[in-house]
Formats: C-alpha cells, sequence, structure tokens
C-alpha cells in the first residue's frame, strides 16, 4: 500500500473506505490475542484565526492515527501509533498484547462486537473537505468588513476590535474487530467564532456557528450580529444581583440544558450519583422531572444534530427520547451495565465520539425539542429581565442537583416592557438546571447554537445571579 494510496483523492486526506478495509485486515492478522479491536481516526484539519482586522494565522495538517486495542482473557490493553508501515504496525500489536498480559483483570470486560447494521447518515460535505485557505481568509474578511460596516452606523469613534477563528475538519473513522465488524464513516465539520470589542473598552458583542457544511456558515450574519452586539452594549450599568426572569439567547440556553446529556448515565443514576438518582435508591425513571413542554431526544440521523453512526467500540447509534413532557423516559445503559440489570443497551460504553473517550456517546449529544417563538417573540413578552448571549466558564457545582455556575458575556441587557432599555454588567450565576427547567415561562423555535446541538431559546422565571462582574 503507497502512502499516496493510503488518501481519498476527492478532497480532504483521509482513508477511503477500501483502503480502511485493507489497513485494519492487515492489523488484525498480526494479532495473538484472544480478542482485537482496531480503531483509526484519519483526517484533515484547517484553520484561519483574525484579529485586529485582518488574519493573524492559518494553518491546516492531516494526521492518521490507529490504536490496537488487545484483550486476554480477562486482561485488556492497547498502543496507538501514526506510523503506517508493516514494521511499525506489527510492533503496535505487539506492544499492545504485551501491555495486557501485564495488566489487572477487568471484572467489567465485555466482548468485542461481530459485524453490526448503522443508519445511513450524510455528515461528510465536500464543501468542507476542501475548504482552502484563501476561502478561510476571504470568510474571516467578510465578517471583518460586515461588523465596521456596522459599527460605522451606529456612529461609533475609533476602530471595532474584531478577533474569531474558523476550524474546519474532515475525517474517516473506522472501527474494526476481530469478530468481524468493519464500521467506516466519513464526516466533516466547521465552527467560525467572532467577537466584537468597542474601542472604550465597555462594549463586546459574540455570535458564532457551527455546521457539517461549510455552505451554512454565514459570515456576513455573524458579523453583523457581533458588532451590533458590541455597540448596544457600551458603558453598562449594574445592576442589582438576584432572582430575575432572564431570556436566554440558543447559545446561552444549550450551555446549560446540555448538561442533560450527561446526566442521564444510568449506572450513576442508580449509584446515587447524580441528577436522576432517587432519593434512598433507585432512579427518577418514569417520574414527571420538569415542565410539560420539556422534551429531550437523540438521533443520529438528524442531520441538525451532527450526531454519528456508530461509537467507538462500534456500537449502532438509535433514535431515543429520553425525557417526553416532563416524563424521564430512558437512562443510557453501556453494554456492561445493561448486562447487570437485565435491560437492552443503549451504547457500547466504546468512548465517546469514534473512541476518543467521555462524550454522550455518538457525538452531538441530545436535542431539546422547542417551540414556534423567535426569540424577539420571547423578548417581547418580558416584563422585566435580562436578555444572556451566552456564558463563559460554567462548570458543575453538584451534579445532584445539576446546579451550575458561570459568567454572562458578550451582550447582557435589561429588558423591560418588551424591549431592550439598557446594557448592564456581567453576572455570575449559581442555577440549578433541575429547577430551571420546571420555571420555564416559554420555549422558542430551536436553532443550531454554537456548540452544534440545537437548542430554542427560553423565557425563564427565577434566575440565579449571585454577583456582579466587572469584565466585559
Amino acid at each position: 500500500m503507497s502512502p499516496k494510496s493510503l488518501f481519498d483523492q476527492a478532497g480532504a486526506q483521509f482513508l477511503s473506505r477500501e483502503d480502511a478495509k485493507a489497513l485494519t485486515d492487515k492489523i488484525l492478522a498480526f494479532s495473538k490475542a484472544d480478542e482485537t479491536r482496531v480503531n483509526v481516526r484519519s483526517g484533515w484539519q484547517g484553520n484561519t484565526r483574525f484579529a485586529g482586522g485582518q488574519v493573524t494565522t492559518s494553518g491546516n495538517g492531516s494526521n492518521t492515527v490507529v490504536t490496537v486495542q488487545s484483550t486476554i482473557g480477562r486482561k485488556r490493553a492497547s498502543a496507538t501509533t501514526n506510523v503506517l508501515d508493516t514494521d511499525s504496525l506489527r510492533r503496535t500489536v505487539e506492544l499492545a498484547e504485551r501491555l495486557a498480559k501485564l495488566s489487572p483483570d477487568d471484572p467489567e470486560l465485555m466482548p468485542e462486537l461481530g459485524p453490526q447494521s448503522y443508519p445511513e447518515i450524510k455528515n461528510y460535505f465536500d464543501s468542507t473537505a476542501n475548504l482552502t485557505p484563501e476561502q478561510g481568509a476571504a470568510t474571516a474578511h467578510k465578517a471583518i468588513q460586515t461588523a465596521e460596516g456596522v459599527w460605522k452606523e451606529s456612529k461609533g469613534s475609533g476602530d471595532l476590535f474584531m478577533a474569531g477563528f474558523l476550524d474546519a475538519d474532515a475525517s474517516a473513522a473506522v472501527v474494526a474487530t476481530s469478530r468481524g465488524l468493519f464500521a467506516y464513516h466519513r464526516s466533516s465539520n466547521v465552527r467560525m467564532s467572532n467577537t466584537a470589542r468597542t474601542p472604550d473598552a465597555t462594549g463586546s458583542g459574540w455570535a458564532a456557528a457551527n455546521a457539517r457544511d461549510f455552505a451554512m456558515i454565514d459570515p456576513v450574519f455573524l458579523g453583523r450580529r457581533a458588532a451590533m452586539k458590541a455597540a448596544l452594549s457600551r458603558s453598562p450599568v449594574a445592576v442589582e444581583p438576584g432572582l430575575y426572569t432572564v431570556v436566554l439567547e440558543p447559545a446561552a440556553a444549550a450551555q446549560l440544558v446540555g448538561q442533560i446529556g450527561g446526566a442521564l448515565n444510568a449506572r450513576a443514576a442508580e449509584e446515587g450519583r447524580n441528577a436522576f438518582s432517587q432519593r434512598g435508591g433507585g432512579t427518577k425513571l418514569g417520574q414527571k422531572l420538569f415542565d410539560d413542554r420539556v422534551s429531550f431526544y437523540s438521533d443520529p440521523s438528524d442531520p441538525d444534530i451532527l450526531g454519528d453512526p456508530f461509537d467507538g467500540g462500534g456500537f449502532p447509534g438509535s433514535r431515543h427520547v429520553w425525557i417526553e413532557g416532563g416524563v424521564l423516559k430512558e437512562l443510557q445503559y453501556d453494554r456492561f451495565w445493561a448486562q447487570k440489570k437485565g435491560v437492552a443497551p443503549t451504547t457500547g460504553g466504546g468512548g465517546g465520539r469514534f473512541g476518543g473517550g467521555g462524550g454522550f456517546g455518538f457525538g452531538g449529544g441530545v436535542r431539546m425539542v422547542g417551540g414556534t417563538k423567535s426569540l424577539d417573540d420571547l423578548i417581547a413578552g418580558t416584563t422585566r429581565g435580562i436578555l444572556c448571549t451566552h456564558f463563559f466558564y460554567t462548570n458543575v457545582l453538584d451534579p445532584r442537583s445539576m446546579m451550575l455556575t458561570g459568567l454572562t458575556r458578550d451582550g447582557t441587557f435589561l429588558i423591560e416592557q418588551g424591549k431592550i432599555v439598557r446594557p448592564v454588567k456581567n453576572f455570575r450565576f449559581n442555577q440549578s438546571i433541575m429547577q430551571m427547567l420546571n420555571n420555564i415561562e416559554e420555549i422558542g423555535k430551536s436553532d443550531r447554537a454554537e456548540s452544534g446541538s440545537p437548542a430554542p431559546p427560553m423565557r425563564v422565571r427565577d434566575f440565579t445571579f449571585a454577583s456582579l462582574s466587572d469584565a466585559v
């Protein structure tokens, strides 16, 4: 196999299905272990960064990384390489096997999977895979020029400071096992974020977008939105911390409700470690926990979720309705815990997106079902409240109540009688998501947030702002 033939020639460099199969067959043939799994991540990544009204850096690279996981008896270990000649691959297999022999028995070991069926998902777009540095620079300049035009229209003096980045990748993920499983999937992703700061350093605005298809990224919209927020947020006033009605834009909502995905772990719930644990033992399955309008699902076939057809162990993804009408309907069971509890598994437990570790299982996480109203409608229906663009440095304080803390950033405004009346200084919040999802006044139409998963804007009462933050 020549180095050139390793790569699909239709744009970004990554393994074709045929070459991926040949590579994994070759690796599996070297194995002397009881069971072997091969994970391959092959792809390209590029970025364009800009600041001070111009592109500052641009770069790209491609790589193919092979991880071999060997099982001997009840012992398991892995080794990784990105050197693909025959001798290096053989040494990687031998290293995984030596390490496995030295490892302790794994009491939760599950056998590797055999052949599986996967949903057809279109996650790959040539527009992203073939993105050039020139296109990246042109996209950045469109955002910059649009923002500068908006700033001039607002009669702002001095130069608006614009900074941001455009990241793109295209790759193939492969899982193969000694039991005959072979899974291959191509995907692409592109994300653009830009922040505008006013010359007097009192105003800041932000906007971002994430998509599989580069054609869906609109730098004019992003530049305009960031600049408008920056212009409107100049010279903010201090408002006393306390309980407020808040209007959360989609990005802000996604940063909070995205915590639901991690809390759906059945084992953590049954062991009393998360928000869905029942006091005294057991879980809250079947209980009504939230407002009637709260529903969450995951579906790798939903083009808006950015999901994938299998996890790192090759376990196939499928649609799941986790919360419906405020009622907890399902929890996420990996293969080991499902077998222990006598239920069907919902994930293989083979790591996050294609074995990267962590994550919800199939990339993209869960989606909250939205309503029909726009963000403007939610603002218009607010007698008095705070509009939040997005949050910064959000962390979990208590997983059992899903209590989060974080800071508002890049556009925080006071709403009175349905209108934005003035910018306000940023806050630190301390808020339980369990409580928040019971205090919903209105849910708007879902929009893909910066995180990549769609989230609806929401109006929520009694949101807790604990203190002020002077940072812009």
